[in-house]
């Protein structure tokens, strides 16, 4: 019997947003859990639930004015990206006064969808970005397993790696065949899962599309629109750099990563931690999956890396409060200061540079220097940005 993994954080957020707004939106990937999160809340507060891929609630939504109109309370709306035509009709029944219900919105990520719901929504709707579970959800004990599998919950809960593996190609191909059809342009699947299975290969490092563009025998305009698609349906980040007035030149170009470390393992073709731990993406791998846990312990926003051309870097950089902190991320079981980590701490003058590595021990490198494990950068730099 697979164990319930609580996501109390998540939910505490949605409720949140629930009180500050009129209009709470979930937006993530399929099967990273938005459905089960919302159904939880839904019976904890007897809401009313429209499932839009449910054809009973399409037609009670038939005319939708005249059956949300009457409800009170909380009204969920799962799939909302199937029915554009529902934001006007939540822009009305949001401004009215006193308010007598609050909408709950799930969607498929994609950047219309988002632009949409913003637009029409300005300023009665909170967005809530939503992936797989993360090593709080899931116990400091099973970041390894998290690591190699991902968050998707199907992924995470397999009864073996194989199992696990198995999902992960399958969802890789239904989302290009299926799921991206419903994002946007329309893309072959075929040219997006070769893009895809590029950027694996580039996980970690500075996007160049004039090289993808080549491989792939697209215009570099053309690749960047199907890398910028990814990007809004959640399944790539595109970390953007960090400019500092030092005089010195510095990167302009955004890394790129694949979000989920287990889709990433997928398309790199590496279904166990042996596998894993010989190749030569390892060391980006667990790059990627901290950036991930950071993002998700600290927030999205006011997250950059930084590199000048000289070849000074830093993986991760956040400000909170006028303090800048950073993070260099090692796996390596004792990591050493670098001469390019004393570089960062002078140019950007970091309040702290954290160097995350896969151990549980913390303990100083240098002046502004520490050595921490992964659990401990999360406590530290959500702590920083309440």
């Amino acid at each position: 019997m697979k164990r319930l993994i609580q996501r109390c954080a998540l939910l505490a957020g949605v409720n949140q947003s629930l009180r500050d707004n009129p209009i709470a939106a979930i937006i993530g990937p399929r099967q990273c859990g938005k459905t089960t999160l919302a159904r939880e809340l839904a019976r904890a507060r007897r809401a009313e639930y429209f499932d839009l891929e449910d054809p009973r609630a399409e037609q009670r939504l038939a005319n939708p004015l005249a059956a949300i109109e009457p409800l009170r309370g909380l009204i969920v709306v799962d799939e909302v990206q199937r029915r554009p035509d529902l934001f006007p009709v939540l822009r009305v029944l949001a401004d009215r006064r006193p308010l007598p219900a609050r909408f709950l919105l799930l969607g498929s990520a994609s950047p219309e969808l988002l632009q949409q719901g913003a637009e029409t929504l300005a300023g009665r709707i909170a967005f809530i970005d939503m992936g797989g579970f993360d090593s709080a959800e899931v116990g400091p004990g099973a970041w390894r397993k998290l690591w190699l599998r991902g968050g998707f919950p199907r992924s995470f809960l397999a009864r073996s790696d194989a199992q696990s593996f198995a999902w992960r190609e399958d969802f890789i191909r239904t989302f290009l065949e299926r799921d991206i059809a419903q994002l946007g342009p329309r893309v072959a699947p075929v040219v997006l899962r070769r893009l895809w299975t590029m950027l694996a290969h580039c996980h970690g490092q500075l996007w160049n599309a004039s090289e993808l563009a080549r491989s792939l025998g697209e215009a570099h305009t053309t690749v960047k629109r199907h890398l910028d698609l990814l990007t809004g349906a959640l399944m790539v980040r595109q970390l953007q750099p960090w400019f500092e007035n030092i005089g010195k030149r510095q990167v302009k170009a955004p890394k790129v990563y694949v979000r989920d470390s287990g889709l990433l393992h997928a398309l790199l073709g590496l279904p166990a931690f042996r596998d894993l731990e010989g190749h030569p993406k390892l060391g980006a791998s667990w790059e990627g999956f901290v950036i991930e846990e950071i993002a998700r312990a600290a927030g999205e926003r006011h997250l950059y890396f930084w590199a000048t051309q000289s070849g000074a870097e830093l993986d991760l950089l956040t400000v909170s409060g006028g303090r800048k902190y950073g993070v260099e991320i090692k796996y390596a079981d004792a990591p050493r200061p670098t001469k390019s980590m004393h570089i960062a701490v002078g140019d950007l003058g970091l309040a702290r540079l954290f160097v995350v590595y896969p151990g549980n021990a913390s303990f100083p490198l240098a002046d502004k220097i520490e050595a921490v494990s992964l659990n401990e950068v999360r406590r530290r730099l959500a702590r920083s940005h309440r």
